[in-house]
């Protein structure tokens, strides 16, 4: 039964898990605390145009560019997403980057808003599974955003300013989360994903699988 199970999981199809939240609810340290905890999925390492921040590293939080090559992605349609930021950078998904995880059975995990999310949703349909964290009020989301200390008082401001734009698009969403309590928000995400990974539309090595059960079953019959 072991060496089935296992045969399936190989010729699983991998998913692509995008977590949105507005800043300060909390998504950088419940992305962080899923990928600790399984190994087979991995984080999408987006491309950007804005500077690495203190303590972040090319390659690993993101692939670091030029306006100029992040033009040549875009004449490439190398992108499966790419959306400007309010604060003046580009992003965006590589296809390779993410294909070469799926193909093989590894999911993907992503930091991504609203606008990324539905073309990410256009491009890649069933592969995708969306999920949104709510902050538990405002007042606890800008104490948040104090405390993190990574972000001016102006830019705090400018966040606080769009989180209604942010969350209106919060019934896009594929599962709706409040994070109140991060262990509790973790576990609810876990869930998620494994009965994602469940689906009948991943498990492609099924079809195989139950044409052997229908051999076998056509065998006895004639014996």
């Amino acid at each position: 039964m072991n060496e089935i199970i296992n045969r399936l999981r190989k010729v699983r199809k991998g998913a692509m898990f995008i977590i949105e939240a507005p800043s300060g609810t909390g998504k950088g340290t419940v992305i962080k605390e899923l990928l600790k905890n399984d190994s087979n999925i991995k984080f999408s390492v987006s491309v950007t145009t804005r500077p690495p921040r203190e303590g972040e590293v090319d390659g690993v939080d993101y692939y670091f560019v030029t306006d100029e090559q992040y033009n040549e992605f875009l004449e490439q349609d190398a992108f499966y997403e790419f959306v400007d930021s309010q604060y003046g950078s580009r992003y965006g998904t590589l296809r390779s980057e993410v294909d070469s995880f799926i193909n093989v059975g590894q999911d993907v995990m992503f930091d991504m808003d609203w606008a990324g999310a539905r073309q990410m949703k256009e491009k890649a349909g069933a592969d995708v599974v969306t999920i949104y964290l709510l902050p538990p009020s405002i007042k606890e989301l800008r104490s948040r955003l104090e405390k993190r200390g990574t972000d001016s008082k102006e830019v705090i401001e400018k966040r606080m300013g769009i989180i209604l734009e942010k969350v209106s698009h919060w019934n896009e969403f594929d599962y709706v989360i409040v994070n109140v309590d991060l262990q509790e928000t973790v576990t609810k995400i876990q869930k998620i994903i494994s009965g994602e990974r469940m689906k009948r539309v991943r498990q492609v090595g099924l079809k195989k699988f139950v044409r052997e059960l229908v051999k076998e079953v056509n065998q006895k019959a004639s014996a």
